[in-house]
């Protein structure tokens, strides 16, 4: 065994525990003679089969890969191998590493699931939460215009309140001091507002 290599096959399997398995062949008898956290139940002495990197593109000077294998129990791997030469230049070992796809594919697809866009709520919860129905009213119409609360003009101010009204927050318990305190104005101020709205209606965006 090419014992100065030991320290780094040791070094990337610490680094890439536990879901990495590396591999040390020799070239010449084609024989496994070293290998760390084994989980493809070979052991050294083992045939090395180095004849399937034939089939195989190099990525890199001596370097072959990533590419895919599979473990017998199904788990699919992602392969490396390099071919390590001596001073002459000669292949000395050709170190492999194996990576157990398992942990990374499942933590995919719970975070494609998680990004998933999100089921609207059901109609007859969300008609009972007029505070969200007020936020989202609000909320919708700030991105539209591209600005915030704070600099709503007062015809911006008049038709989001018409679109306000039509929903029924107005007229929900406590729906118009919870408007004042969304708009920052007074209620006076929201009442006068009000009034202007159900007197000479203001057209909602129909976008």
């Amino acid at each position: 065994m090419a014992h100065h290599l030991a320290p780094i096959c040791d070094a990337i399997t610490r680094l890439l525990s536990p879901h990495a398995e590396v591999v040390l062949h020799d070239p010449v008898t084609d024989e496994v003679i070293g290998i760390w956290n084994s989980f493809s139940e070979r052991s050294v002495g083992d045939p090395s089969l180095l004849g399937e990197l034939d089939e195989q593109t190099t990525t890199g000077p001596d370097v072959y890969g990533p590419y895919p294998k599979s473990l017998a129990d199904g788990r699919r791997l992602s392969s490396v191998s390099a071919v390590l030469r001596d001073a002459a230049g000669d292949p000395e070992a050709v170190l492999c590493i194996n990576v157990d796809r398992t942990a990374f594919e499942e933590a995919s697809r719970m975070l494609a699931a998680f990004a998933s866009p999100v089921v609207g709520q059901p109609r007859a919860l969300f008609e009972h939460d007029w505070s969200e129905a007020l936020n989202e009213i609000i909320a919708d119409h700030l991105r539209r215009r591209g600005t915030t609360v704070d600099r709503l003009t007062r015809d911006d101010r008049l038709e989001l309140l018409a679109k306000l009204d039509k929903t029924g927050v107005l007229s929900q318990r406590r729906g118009v001091p919870a408007v004042a305190r969304a708009l920052r104005i007074s209620r006076s101020a929201l009442y006068q507002l009000l009034g202007q709205v159900r007197k000479e209606p203001i057209d909602a965006d129909p976008s």
